[in-house]
Order: structure tokens, then C-alpha cells, then sequence
């Protein structure tokens, strides 16, 4: 069962909220009607390793080369 904070509570005690929320979802009222919830994030996501799903999953290109860089004299700084 999860807990109901008033926003004006939630605000107060934010860092209880969230040491709540690891245990089980918190719902943040406003008005007297709820509106958010304040979960854990799954685990598993956290604790991956590696670069992002997105970044592996991009096409690939194979002609695709760097241009070198330009080796230009440092400017004077005043």
C-alpha cells in the first residue's frame, strides 16, 4: 500500500519521500486529488554497463571518416 503525501508535505520532506519511495510507490496529491507517484527506478536499468541501447543500436557508416584536425599557431590572448 502506498503512501499519499500533500504536496506542501512532499515539498517539506523531499529526502523522506524518496527513501520512502524505495520501498513501495509514493503518491504526491494536489488539491486533495492525487497526481504523481514517486517510484524506484528498476535496478537492472540502473546498474547496466556499457554504452546506451540507443548509441549500439545507430546504423552504421561505413565511409564515413573523421576530417583531420588543423594545426593552427595559438592566438594572443590580452
Amino acid at each position: 500500500m502506498d503512501k499519499t503525501w500533500p504536496v506542501q508535505d512532499a515539498k517539506a520532506r523531499f529526502s523522506e519521500l524518496l527513501r520512502a519511495a524505495e520501498d513501495e510507490p509514493q503518491t504526491i496529491s494536489y488539491r486533495g486529488q492525487p497526481k504523481f507517484e514517486v517510484r524506484l527506478i528498476a535496478p537492472a536499468a540502473k546498474s547496466r554497463k556499457g554504452p546506451p541501447r540507443w548509441w549500439t543500436s545507430a546504423p552504421r557508416v561505413a565511409e564515413f571518416e573523421p576530417m583531420p584536425r588543423k594545426k593552427e599557431k595559438m592566438r594572443k590572448v590580452f
